[in-house]
């Protein structure tokens, strides 16, 4: 009795068998790529939408964090923490709007 390797037809051509292997060996590749973190590279537009992320949570919470700092600090309790939450929400809309127009620039 011969035995047969897993998913292995004898009846289809040596062609056929190669295809399916190199199929089988491709879609392991990937489960080993997601399972170790190794996929693939994120595309420029995902990279650029992580960094209009990180830009408008890094001024509100920059602005928010310094505020309150100084208030606890001055004794003005609400005043500079919302004028600089406000202020670091500006800065992190304008830095935004930086990112897109030299994108826009850059794709001419």
């Amino acid at each position: 009795m011969a035995e047969e390797g897993p998913q292995q037809n004898d009846r289809l051509p040596a062609d056929a068998r190669l295809d399916r292997l190199e199929e089988r060996l491709a879609e392991a590749q990937k489960k080993e790529a997601l399972r170790t973190g190794k996929g693939p590279a994120p595309d420029a537009n995902e990279q650029l939408g992580q960094k209009v992320l990180a830009t408008l949570i890094g001024g509100l919470l920059g602005g928010t964090l310094i505020g309150w700092l100084l208030d606890q600090l001055l004794g003005t309790w609400p005043m500079l923490f919302i004028t600089l939450m406000v202020l670091g929400t500006a800065s992190g809309f304008w830095s935004i709007i930086k990112l897109s127009n030299a994108k826009s620039k850059r794709d001419r």
